[in-house]
């Protein structure tokens, strides 16, 4: 029934997903085909390797075999690797070419050292093409003078760019995790780092000069100017080329465009409504600083259409005085409409400087969002307000159906409103910079608190969300319909004219954003979107469902929809206001112990039936939907719902609180302790031996057969419930 622990990623159609041809770029030695051994090796989805060094029937062949190759392959619903070097633009464009929307386009570049390329050529035996020895590091050399790493717009939908070894295991960890029905975010992933130096062909080993343009310094960069530097090096004397044009500006060192949750916002009132440059940044600089660290991973974009924006300018250089994250925080200079299609940038949710009768019109950032986003974009904001106030600022969930939506990715639109010094405008201050700036101050808070309210809706990383939410493929099956019907949810925040998600977003309390561990006594309100009060409807309203294995006053039981393991149901509390752990207080002390005992009673019943099981009882920390719910999950952990490392971390971390500590906890303390979310970021243990694993596939192998007893911390107070036929130090 539940899409706990960021299940609600697979809440998607069952089946096979699109074929995905990765095109893989590298000089020799890059390791390309060490990296298609590898992910083919363990990886659930089917891959077919392309390799030009054996299409001949294992000896080297041509381009057109590797074209016919890959074209078979995809016909036949397999992935394929590009193994070839493919370093520049035109050995590219025939692949790209090759396949329309039905298969996905992603590009690996391994973008290593031309030193350690090198070495590992001369070294090698036995090579495929037979590039080896004292020749290969002279053909090395001439290759990496013609390189042109790859751009979003020669027609792909995804692009890695690793830099060192550690980078190119990440990225085969990604694609060995990719199973048959799962797809990755779109973008350009592996931002070139600003004091990396641009790379150096063999006869430049002893000439460490740093090329024009390496300077640490962080410079403001337009779109325009990344799109225009694609003029190629002609003279093998020049040195190669930067990896990659730089895609941002940034405050301080430059970061990776990560999928986190991002909003991205002008600077409010400094165009139409005139307010003063140094008052607006040294605001918007202290409500970033304020706000930046209670966002968790999200992060914050200041946008500007001009390169030599002053606004801009003035927020870097206070932000960077103040030591502001620049993974959290950074400017960008481009068109908020378009950050993703022209910029590589992903933000869902994007800020209006909108006028108090929120209508189209007039100029500026106003104009264009109401224009990107189409009509559904004022049916919605009607749908929520008539007009804004100075100093407020209103959450837009943004209908599927708006073009920002379905090419942008993004899901909601923010409109604030700030204060006006402009005379022409309605409302003008009159150089009143003493009210003007309270109410921009409110005016940001409002944003940010808006925006922190989506963030809290969000169960899952961004670049899962992007995928599922963007592209409209999450189906949610609803705890109101049959097991086997499924309505498809095409947003998280789509809004319909019925006013069916009417109450998506709830306005929070003033403890909104706060990533506390729970223990801080001040209980923040969450936002729990549409789907997430399935599992309250079905506690709430039993008699409506049909899946229901038990009721009683205090308790309904059901199985998970999405098991985590082969025996997984839930145990839920029939309480109005208990929707979480952390709502917990000394006064439901007897109702845990009234769910810990039902939640006992089923385990030990399928134990009856099975006796190899062993069950453990527990809560999470931070559920992804509303109303109290104790797991029952069996220990073995076989399931193919079990798919990311949220997945296991949610139920192998202490982020799992088993049931006879909360019970203890509230007993003692009134309360229960809790832990933050990103713990489920740690890395992949076995839950018996704890020994460490690179991805999903490999943790799943090593779990099938691993006989280690459990830690001894489990094996106390009655945390795992196992038949008595077993013995503790080796059946469990």
């Amino acid at each position: 029934m539940e899409i706990d622990s960021a299940g609600k990623d697979e809440a998607k159609e069952e089946g096979k997903g699109k074929p995905v041809m990765v095109i893989l770029i590298g000089a020799p030695g890059s390791g390309k085909s060490t990296f298609c051994d590898l992910v083919m090796r363990v990886s659930t989805r089917p891959w077919v390797r392309i390799c030009q060094d054996t299409i001949g029937n294992g000896k080297a062949g041509t381009k057109k075999q590797c074209l016919t190759g890959a074209a078979s392959a995809l016909k036949e619903g397999k992935s394929v690797f590009i193994d070839r070097c493919n370093l520049d633009r035109e050995q590219r464009a025939d692949f790209v070419k090759l396949v329309g929307p039905e298969v996905e386009k992603h590009a690996v570049a391994l973008d290593l050292p031309a030193k350690l390329c090198i070495s590992r050529s001369v070294k090698r035996t036995e090579h495929e093409g037979n590039l080896q020895g004292g020749k290969a590091a002279a053909v090395v050399n001439r290759m990496l003078q013609n390189k042109e790493l790859p751009k979003l717009n020669e027609g792909y939908d995804r692009i890695t760019v690793c830099q060192d070894e550690k980078d190119v295991q990440g990225a085969i960890n990604t694609y060995t995790a990719l199973g048959p029905s799962d797809k990755l975010p779109p973008g350009f992933f592996g931002q070139k780092k600003s004091d990396a130096k641009v790379q150096l062909g063999i006869m430049k080993f002893l000439k460490k000069k740093d090329p024009p343009g390496s300077s640490d310094t962080v410079m403001n960069v337009s779109l325009e100017n990344t799109q225009s530097h694609a003029t190629k090096e002609k003279d093998s004397n020049q040195v190669l080329k930067s990896c990659e044009e730089p895609k941002m500006a940034c405050v301080g060192s430059s970061i990776s465009l990560e999928n986190a949750p991002t909003l991205a916002f002008p600077s409010i009132s400094t165009a139409d409504f005139h307010f003063n440059l140094e008052k607006a940044s040294d605001i918007i600089v202290e409500k970033v600083e304020e706000y930046v660290n209670k966002l968790g991973n999200a992060r914050l974009v200041l946008v500007d259409l001009s390169q030599n924006s002053k606004i801009l300018s003035l927020v870097r250089a206070k932000a960077a005085e103040k030591s502001i994250d620049s993974k959290k925080f950074f400017t960008f200079v481009g068109n908020i409409t378009k950050l993703y299609s022209e910029g590589g940038l992903h933000c869902n949710v994007i800020a209006n400087a909108t006028n108090w009768r929120l209508k189209p019109g007039g100029g500026g950032v106003n104009a264009a969002i109401f224009s990107a986003a189409g009509p559904t974009l004022e049916t919605a904001t009607k749908a929520k307000a008539g007009s804004l106030s100075s100093g407020k600022a209103i959450v837009v969930p943004l209908p599927s159906s708006s073009p920002l939506f379905s090419g942008e990715g993004v899901t909601h639109v923010i409109h604030v409103l700030g204060p006006n010094m402009n005379p022409q405008r309605p409302n003008c201050l009159n150089n009143d910079y003493v009210k003007g700036c309270k109410i921009l101050q409110e005016a940001y808070s409002s944003l940010f608190d808006g925006f922190a309210s989506i963030v809290r809706t969000q169960e899952e990383p961004c670049k899962d969300k992007f995928e599922k939410e963007f592209k409209g493929e999450v189906q949610l099956e609803q705890g109101s319909r049959s097991g086997d019907q499924k309505a498809k949810r095409e947003a998280v925040c789509e809004t319909d004219m019925n006013k069916k998600f009417k109450s998506f977003v709830k306005e929070l309390g003033p403890n909104v954003g706060s990533s506390g561990d729970g223990n801080t006594g001040g209980q923040s309100r969450k936002a729990w979107g549409s789907w997430a009060q399935a599992l309250y409807d079905t506690a709430m309203h039993p008699e409506r469902h049909k899946n229901i294995i038990e009721m009683s006053d205090d308790v309904v039981v059901l199985n998970d929809l999405y098991p985590k393991a082969q025996k997984h149901f839930l145990v839920l509390a029939r309480v109005e206001g208990l929707d979480r752990l952390e709502d917990v207080k000394k006064e439901h002390f007897t109702l845990l112990k009234t769910m810990h005992s039902v939640g006992l009673k089923w385990a030990e019943k399928l134990l009856s039936e099975n006796n190899s099981l062993t069950f453990r009882l527990g809560y999470h920390s931070v559920p992804s939907m509303r109303q109290l719910h104790l797991h029952v999950i069996s220990q073995d952990f076989d399931s193919n719902h079990l798919k990311n490392k949220k997945h296991w971390n949610s139920f192998n971390s202490p982020f799992f609180r088993d049931s006879v500590d909360v019970i203890d906890e509230v007993s003692q303390n009134g309360k229960a302790s809790l832990k933050d979310e990103n713990i489920l970021s740690m890395e992949l243990r076995c839950h018996r031996c704890r020994s460490a694993h690179p991805n999903i596939p490999r943790l799943k192998v090593h779990i099938s057969s691993c006989q280690a007893p459990f830690p001894a911390l489990l094996l106390q107070n009655g945390r795992l419930v196992f038949s008595e036929s077993k013995d503790a130090n080796h059946g469990v």
